[in-house]
């Protein structure tokens, strides 16, 4: 009897030790961190069926804004410009274009639209919101955030020639030339990009994403393109 007693005290100590080590070795040591989402993806409000993966990162957009604000200001110096933004997309590139443009500076604001609720344009260009001053006499630069098919430029520029402009020049952030189905061109082109559709940096779809600061490509499951059709 009195070596069982022995026996268990001896294995009971042992536990306790080995327990104890533990403990201490937990308290010491640094807990692994949980790796964080991307702060794009945490950013983008993602819903299920929906991923992004960035087409150019924000740094590029505001290395390239600031050579479209130097190619403006050489081709027009000394005048005052007027910058027309399309809403909604062009929200963050006219703020950024127009800060980093110099000299004087007015803009105004029109809304139109070409698309529905999905991600393909209907055709059909309708104008929501006009402009609130005149532009007869003034240098206008047109600040799009996509030339896709062409036909809101098209329409928009045909308007606005209407409307005797001193000089009438166009700024795009982005080109989807595979796209185009009319005869137009942008003055002023920030970046040339694939048939794919893009959002962050004012674009969005069915008004999310536009707070992304990269830009971005949208992807579907087919769960997701279902849905939106």
């Amino acid at each position: 009897m009195g070596k069982l007693t022995h026996r268990f005290k001896e294995k009971f100590a042992e536990k306790r030790t080995k327990f104890s080590s533990t403990i201490l070795s937990m308290r010491g040591a640094k807990r692994v961190p949980k790796q964080p989402k991307s702060r794009s993806v945490v950013r983008a409000g993602l819903r299920s069926g929906e991923s992004v993966r960035v087409l150019i990162p924000h740094a590029r957009v505001s290395a390239r804004l600031r050579q479209l604000a130097r190619e403006i200001r050489r081709d027009f110096p000394k005048d005052r410009l007027h910058l027309i933004g399309v809403l909604k997309g062009c929200v963050f590139f006219l703020a950024d274009l127009a800060r980093e443009l110099g000299g004087e500076v007015s803009f105004d604001f029109m809304a139109v639209s070409s698309y529905g609720k999905g991600t393909a344009s209907t055709g059909e260009v309708k104008l929501i919101k006009d402009l609130d001053v005149s532009i007869e006499g003034k240098t206008i630069i047109v600040v799009e955030d996509i030339l896709d098919t062409g036909l809101t430029l098209k329409y928009l520029l045909r308007l606005f020639e209407q409307r005797k402009p001193k000089d009438l020049r166009v700024v795009v952030l982005l080109d989807k030339v595979d796209r185009r189905i009319v005869d137009v061109r942008a003055d002023y082109i920030g970046f040339t990009i694939p048939n794919e559709f893009v959002v962050g940096y004012g674009l969005d779809f069915d008004e999310r994403y536009r707070n992304l600061g990269d830009v971005c490509v949208l992807q579907f499951d087919s769960r997701a393109t279902e849905k939106s059709e």
